[in-house]
């Protein structure tokens, strides 16, 4: 199949604004590669530190003579996608030990929860985690006695920093084992209509409880099409997973199967064997062009229009969100599911899942076919699923159609003709809204402003009954320089029922809003930031603003708007407690949304 013309325009732009940048990080990697693991070279006393609790393992760490895999964990037993990672490396350390090798823990990174942390302080840490996770990753390979690694990570900032870390290790193999999701519980569309009546003060806080616990149920990820499970689509669609490991559930034989043979895997891919396979190969231009699509196909969080930039960078990579816009609109929309949709991801991966979806898109000339994987050569490998034998895990060919057309469609006869996500731009700024799951009639909001400093100002007029009228709520001064940019997926509900009640609403915000955003319009990650003076910083109550979602832009219709000065805020608040008063050189020195959000240089 002939290559999509804007598939391969974009990422011919992709290579030549990354050049200079990209060819520096792979000349650092080849100069590390020549080096190969320290374990050999440390001293006598280093050895005996790196391998004093190894047990049976310290003989053959001390020869020198066995494949070493460092382990990179996420665990923590609050996120429920994490909790079964409590098992896996002793699990690897076993697995290893009868196939020759041998393994250690290299460290932890930490791991917050976004849905325990929507509309509290500790949201303001969120974004900032990733870069976090990032350094600790880097901390935790720095003892560079390892010939590969796996990294142990699900959620929504965990594996794009396990991804920035790992690139700084490039010159190893990696192989990302995910957790996969609980399984099926009360129905996203109940809860989320649930939450709306207890916003309107129709239940009690008792029956939005019952309702939340019968949603979140069990360990795994949510189930929901947020940023955790937009993840675990890219770790497919650039290579870094198994064939048809991301929506496995967890405590399944064929789960432990695939964390079985993705350690296994990682150490045949590195330099002691003859199928050598750095990272740093594998997450080249192609593969971040083929996340994009993944993205777009699959209508996924937005907030991988901040990290898929960021984790790009670590690799020399420079994407911007106009390539993002582009594939777009050469990209169909694939999939429904909630919040795009009424089926969660496990009715997605029973539909045919992403091994169906690859296909599709490889069929139609909108992937890369001919990227370095963790499953060999080519991205055909993932059009295939892993099952159980009497011969052990195998790999066969995936349905050849889908088995729920309402969740999920071919290539030729899409939900839409274009992705679930575009860019806005204007004289209000540059922004990016989720359109898959807004419907048609909802696509353009023409209305007055009305301009908050943070989300509880706004739920507090909703609550004094002042949104009576077609309104375009601004939440300001909630960018990565303010207050480190928290989602504000709390004022998700109430903006539902002002909707549900007739009214024109739509959301405008320089901060995020969580990967579960939905029905309503929200133009996000505005930039310039209030902070930085962009305009967003001097509209006025009832300014008439226009978000376009069709025609992509976002517009200030109030003449001589840009001739006030800017509005300023008291941001003391945003500056301690909950950790906040560690971060602050990380919101002294973060970069633009558009520019990945991070405290990192490329």
């Amino acid at each position: 199949m002939t290559l999509n013309s804007t598939l391969a325009a974009v990422t011919e732009r992709i290579v030549l604004r990354s050049e200079a940048t990209r060819i520096a990080y792979l000349e650092r990697m080849h100069a590390a590669k020549s080096k190969g693991p320290a374990r050999a070279h440390l001293s006598c006393s280093g050895q005996a530190h790196a391998y004093a609790a190894t047990g049976t393992d310290q003989q053959s760490l001390a020869e020198g003579s066995k494949g070493h895999l460092g382990i990179v964990t996420a665990y923590n037993d609050m996120l429920s996608a994490h909790q079964p990672f409590e098992t896996y490396p002793a699990l690897i350390r076993d697995t290893l030990r009868k196939s020759g090798g041998t393994a250690q823990v290299a460290g932890g990174v930490p791991a917050m929860c976004d849905g325990v942390t929507q509309g509290e302080a500790g949201m303001e840490l969120s974004l900032f985690s990733r870069d976090t996770i990032a350094m600790a990753t880097g901390v935790a390979l720095s003892h560079n006695v390892f010939d590969a690694a796996v990294f142990l990570g699900v959620c929504d900032k965990i594996v794009p920093g396990l991804v920035i870390g790992a690139q700084a290790f490039g010159h190893i193999p990696a192989v990302f084992l995910p957790a996969g999701p609980m399984t099926s519980g009360l129905a996203n569309d109940e809860k989320a209509q649930i939450r709306q009546k207890f916003a309107a003060g129709e239940i009690s806080r008792e029956d939005l409880l019952k309702a939340e616990m019968a949603a979140y149920h069990g360990p795994g990820t949510c189930t929901f099409y947020g940023t955790a499970n937009t993840n675990q689509m890219l770790m497919e669609f650039m290579g870094l997973h198994l064939p048809g490991s991301s929506f496995v559930n967890p405590g399944t034989p064929l789960r432990k199967a695939l964390t079985v043979e993705g350690a296994k895997r990682a150490l045949t891919l590195s330099a002691l064997g003859n199928n050598y396979t750095p990272v740093c190969d594998v997450l080249d231009e192609k593969a971040y062009a083929n996340g994009i699509v993944g993205l777009m196909a699959t209508g996924g969080s937005t907030n991988l229009l901040i990290h898929l930039i960021a984790m790009a960078r670590a690799g020399g990579i420079l994407l911007d969100w106009q390539d993002f816009a582009d594939m777009s609109e050469a990209v169909p929309l694939l999939a429904k599911v909630y919040p795009n949709g009424l089926a969660d991801v496990n009715h997605f991966h029973a539909a045919g899942g992403l091994g169906y979806m690859i296909g599709e898109l490889l069929k139609a000339g909108l992937l890369h076919p001919d990227t370095r994987t963790v499953a060999g050569e080519g991205l055909e490998h993932y059009t295939q699923e892993p099952f159980l034998s009497d011969d052990g895990l195998t790999f066969r060919p995936g349905p050849g159609q889908s088995l729920n057309d309402a969740v999920l469609r071919p290539a030729d006869a899409p939900f839409q003709k274009t992705g679930g996500l575009k860019r806005l731009t204007g004289n209000l700024g540059t922004s990016v809204i989720k359109v898959s799951a807004v419907a048609n009639e909802h696509r353009v909001v023409e209305a007055p402003a009305r301009v908050f400093h943070d989300q509880e100002e706004a739920k507090a007029a909703f609550k004094a009954g002042e949104l009576t009228g077609d309104v375009i709520v601004v939440v300001r001064f909630q960018g990565p320089k303010a207050n480190g940019m928290p989602e504000l997926h709390s004022l998700t509900p109430f903006l539902g029922i002002l909707q549900g009640r007739g009214q024109k609403v739509a959301l405008v915000t320089d901060g995020r809003m969580s990967g579960a955003s939905g029905k309503i319009p929200a133009a996000i990650h505005v930039v310039p930031e209030a902070l930085d003076g962009g305009p967003i910083a001097r509209i006025q109550d009832g300014d008439l603003l226009r978000l376009d979602a069709v025609n992509g832009t976002l517009e200030i219709l109030t003449e001589s708007v840009m001739d006030r000065a800017p509005a300023t805020a008291d941001l003391s608040a945003y500056q301690h407690g909950t950790g906040r008063e560690l971060f602050s050189l990380f919101r002294r020195s973060v970069a633009s949304a558009d520019e990945g959000a991070s405290v990192f240089g490329v």
